[in-house]
């Protein structure tokens, strides 16, 4: 493995800001200091007036392989993930078939390990009817157990109350909810289509979906995991009512309940569906301003324990489609950090809160080995900002393969200039290296 030198960066890792140079050996961060000029190395990168911050961890994304490939594959928006300064990615089992087997999830490993230039881990899916394979799974070598708690895709909605007891008491790692009530979309569901018919517009979805939908399914994954002692996570918070359901008091190693919150909920509100139309069509949706700006509160008061993607592209012609046919999800990974820095550009959220939400926390919560951080001895996952040079999101940018954005248009403040992957310089100044640095996620679990 090449060693690289890396010098005259800012650091943002763990609360601080400081200028130090770091070296990089045999995939690993071997010394952090000031004055590395000495050591000899095969790369030297001058990172004069960019920040260097450890690689994000997004602990949710739906890269469409195997079945839905036509949306996306493991190659291609692992590509785009390191391009948007993801090192790290935990994928859904929502995939064609659903990840419902232990073979089936092997099948998604065995993709990846030839495919994908980021690392990577996968969930176990949970159905009404494979509580059996769930609990085969091996908590060090996968980062959870993923429960559709509302309408998915496939056998992946759980809602028998049984088989929801037996997982919360029984699974052998996290549980990752996605939480929504599917009684309360249905009923209001019927009400806009007694308004509307079959032509519901895009600007109702917060209504079909909304804060009672959310706050009910959350509520009772919080009961249960509170009944049961589950180590539960639960993904997307959309809703300012949501927040109280979550503790700040304690640090995070010592919560058993923890939640997330993703990129788009926190940049986007029901007024920007008169724009935007379904390209901003989510599940859970986007809400209103208040939701957002609480749930970005939430972010940072430690209410939220970690930030993500969601990432779920679909092709432009199905998002096209009327309200009921159009499906919910859309690419996110290229843009995350971006998106994210703007906020910190309006003064919205601090450099090290973002570093602490989208790497630190989410090491942290998932006990992933050696990563996360800037730390002598763990994996050189780094990725160099310049916050001061402007990136455009044209189409001709897009990495993904659905090639369409939510952002196409805007001009983020900042750029990604180079991702760093165990050691091996994986994107530099808009460039691919197509060196296939990827790494199965380990887990420091008993």
């Amino acid at each position: 493995m090449a060693s690289i030198l890396i010098l005259n960066g800012t650091l943002v890792n763990e609360n601080q800001i400081f200028e130090a140079d770091i070296f990089i050996n045999n995939q690993v961060i071997e010394a952090i200091g000031k004055d590395l000029q000495h050591k000899e190395a095969d790369r030297v990168i001058d990172a004069t007036g960019k920040i260097i911050i450890p690689g994000l961890i997004d602990d949710q994304v739906h890269f469409r392989e195997p079945g839905l490939t036509h949306k996306a594959e493991i190659y291609t928006e692992s590509r785009a993930a390191v391009a948007g300064g993801i090192t790290s990615f935990m994928e859904m089992p929502n995939t064609v078939p659903n990840t419902l087997t232990q073979e089936l999830l092997q099948d998604k490993y065995d993709i990846a390990a030839r495919n994908s230039l980021a690392n990577y881990s996968f969930y176990m899916g949970a159905s009404n009817n494979n509580l059996e394979e769930v609990l085969k799974t091996d908590p060090k070598n996968i980062c959870g157990v993923k429960i559709f708690m509302g309408s998915s895709t496939g056998n992946m909605l759980v809602d028998n109350q049984k088989t929801l007891e037996s997982i919360f008491s029984n699974s052998p790692t996290l549980i990752a909810t996605h939480c929504e009530s599917e009684e309360v979309i249905q009923r209001n569901t019927a009400a806009a289509r007694a308004q509307y018919g079959e032509e519901v517009p895009i600007a109702m979805h917060p209504v079909i979906r909304d804060e009672e939908a959310c706050y009910a399914s959350s509520s009772f994954a919080v009961n249960l995991a509170k009944s049961t002692g589950a180590r539960l996570h639960i993904l997307h918070i959309s809703t300012a009512k949501e927040l109280e359901l979550f503790d700040n008091t304690i640090p995070l190693k010592e919560k058993k309940i923890t939640a997330e919150a993703c990129v788009h909920h926190l940049w986007f509100s029901d007024a920007d569906y008169a724009e935007k139309g379904t390209l901003i069509k989510w599940n859970p949706a986007v809400k209103q301003s208040t939701d957002r700006d609480a749930v970005l509160q939430g972010v940072i008061s430690n209410k939220i324990d970690v930030l993500a993607t969601d990432h779920a592209p679909h092709t432009l012609e199905e998002k096209q489609n009327s309200y009921f046919s159009a499906p919910s999800g859309g690419p996110l990974v290229q843009h995350w950090l971006t998106a994210l820095l703007d906020l910190h550009h309006q003064g919205k959220i601090t450099l090290e809160k973002i570093v602490e939400k989208s790497s630190h926390a989410v090491a942290d919560l998932f006990d992933v080995e050696r990563r996360g951080y800037i730390r002598e001895g763990y994996y050189a996952d780094l990725v160099l900002v310049d916050l001061a040079e402007p990136s455009e999101v044209t189409k001709e940018s897009l990495l993904y393969k659905c090639q369409w954005s939510p952002f196409e248009g805007h001009t983020f403040k900042s750029a990604v200039t180079h991702t760093i992957i165990n050691g091996q310089v994986a994107y530099e100044e808009g460039n691919l290296v197509e060196v296939g640095s990827g790494m199965r996620l380990k887990f420091d679990r008993d």
